[in-house]
Formats: C-alpha cells, structure tokens, sequence
C-alpha cells in the first residue's frame, strides 16, 4: 500500500526509508508521517513532508555521521521533495514524552541534519502524530506515544505565543512576507481554537470555524488569509498584530482561569 495518494511523494518517501533502514539496521523502530498529509490538508504547491524515525536507543556519533551525508545525497535526487523534507529521528523513551532533549532534525528546504531541540510546537505535532499519524513501517504510533491532555495543547499554544508571536507585536520584522501574514492569521485561528476547545484542527479546518466564531473584522481577516494562502498585500502587518493580540488574551485568559 502506498503511504500518500501523490506518487512522487512516495517515490522520494521509499528512497528516505530505505537508506535509513540501511544505516539504523536493528536500531529502525518505524518511520511515521504526520502534519498536512497525516491530516488530508497536502497542498502539492506549498506543503512540506513531516516524517519521524523512531529508534530504540538514541542514535550513536557514527550513525549520526552517516545519517547527515544520507540526507546530503539525498537532497541533491531529481525530485522537488527532496529539499522539502522535514522530519527528526527520535528513540522511544524520548517518543513516548515531550522532551525539550537535541535529536537529529532535518528542516525543509535544507539538506543539513543536525542536532536540534524540538520547537514550543512539539506538543501539538506529538498529539497529531499520535492521533492522525500514518505509519509506513513499524508498530501503530498510539502505542508509542502517550495521551495528550487538552490543558497540555493549550499550554503548549501560550508558550508557542510568548516565544515567538507576541514578540511580533513589537517587532513585526518576520511579517514583511505575504505568505508569512497569511500563514499566521491561519496560525493565529488555530491558537484560538485549541485555547477555546482543548482540541486541534487543522489550520484551514480552523480558518473556518474563527469566520463562524469572531466578530467581523477578525473573521474578515481569517477569510481573507483562507483564500490566499500564499499570501495577499491585502493583509497588512496591522492586521495580523490584530490577531496576534486576540490570541495573545485568549491565552491570557485561560491561564488566569
């Protein structure tokens, strides 16, 4: 059975699994996919490829050496995927938990592997992984991650805020883009669902419920950023410091709840 219904997606995806089952040997656990194609959102256009390897023991120097001139290779085949992986490799004690410990991490648009700590986001991708994951190899992903509270995703979007996207109310330097004021309006309708819901959904699924929820200007802004999710000049650095800071006292709120 094949992974995803795109066949050039899992061209570049049965490359990546063979090498790493070749360099891991009896340290492969599985290798999982998650993020949009785990959620039915891919967008061939603009998505990324978020797998995960999990090992049973942390992945040794030597292995890591081997593991990075992989993925230098591979960046280099004859597919437009092969720059838009995005994954990590991570042993089951460490699957099984959110930790803040370095794992090899490969960013899209990179080829470089690297040891890297996970993001405030981990506790959201963990969750959708488990729930949504699609397993190419290995045991189901429930079994190896544990439950994922609703307080623990909405924790992890006031952290996610204060780290990065309050900071924009400020300096908004990281909004000068189209896209990136789309993507964080959208981002920004996500943060208010799961304050609100304990829950997640994807980014455009969210889109829809903040047009139905918000009052009309926010909403008006949600629907804009739906429609162009490749960007818009008609969504200015105002208008998402707007929904920065209707996410930001939605956080609020909770916490002092």
């Amino acid at each position: 059975m094949q992974p995803t219904p795109y066949a050039d997606v899992n061209a570049i995806l049965s490359d990546l699994l063979a090498r790493v089952q070749a360099i891991l040997g009896d340290n492969f656990v599985g290798m999982y996919l998650y993020g949009s194609l785990a959620t039915n959102t891919f967008d061939p256009d603009s998505s990324d490829i978020d797998f995960l390897v999990a090992t049973r023991n942390e992945v040794e120097e030597a292995v890591f050496r081997q593991s990075q001139a992989m993925h230098t290779q591979l960046g280099q085949a004859d597919s437009k995927w092969a720059i838009q992986l995005e994954g990590a490799y991570i042993s089951l004690p460490e699957l099984r938990r959110y930790s803040e410990r370095k794992h090899p991490h490969i960013d899209r648009g990179e080829s470089d592997l690297l040891m890297k700590p996970f993001h405030t986001d981990w506790v959201v991708q963990r969750y959708v992984l488990r729930e949504y994951g699609i397993r190419m190899v290995g045991p189901p992903i429930r079994d190896l991650i544990d439950p994922i509270s609703g307080d623990d995703l909405r924790q992890a979007m006031v952290d996610m805020m204060a780290v990065w996207w309050e900071l924009m109310l400020d300096d908004p330097a990281p909004l000068d883009s189209d896209g990136y004021r789309a993507y964080a309006i959208m981002t920004m309708c996500r943060v208010l669902y799961t304050i609100e819901t304990g829950d997640i959904l994807p980014k455009g699924a969210a889109v829809e419920w903040a047009i139905k929820r918000l009052d009309d200007e926010h909403a008006r802004l949600a629907k804009l950023a739906g429609a162009n999710r490749n960007g818009t000049p008609q969504i200015t650095i105002s208008d998402v410091q707007k929904m920065i800071r209707l996410a930001v006292d939605a956080c609020q709120r909770w916490r002092t709840s």
